[in-house]
């Protein structure tokens, strides 16, 4: 099984287990806007549903660790991290958001 195939399976699985819609509306956002921290995700997501900023601190480092679509950054110890879509993984992601039916 190929790098790809792996990550897709696993993303696959991220969002059939989407009991909420949040975790496809992460995905969405983060192939529209590439770049975001986790108060910023919580502040969009907390829009439409009710998530707290733990959880979405949770899903976003499961995302990055596990499923392995995101890469993060720090500029020093004071400022938050930023997490950002790998370039190579944004229409591996649409195209999963588009073919996963959440259940």
């Amino acid at each position: 099984m190929s790098l790809k195939e792996s990550i897709m399976s696993r993303l696959e699985q991220f969002i059939a287990a989407d009991s909420t819609g949040y975790r496809k509306k992460c995905l969405d956002l983060f192939i529209k806007v590439k770049e975001f921290t986790v108060s910023q995700i919580h502040d969009l997501l907390s829009e439409d549903y009710q998530v707290t900023r733990n959880e979405v601190a949770s899903m976003i480092g499961y995302i990055q660790s596990k499923v392995g679509i995101l890469k993060s950054h720090k500029e020093s110890y004071k400022t938050p991290t930023v997490y950002t879509v790998k370039d190579e993984y944004v229409a591996l992601i649409d195209s999963c958001l588009k073919a996963v039916r959440v259940v």
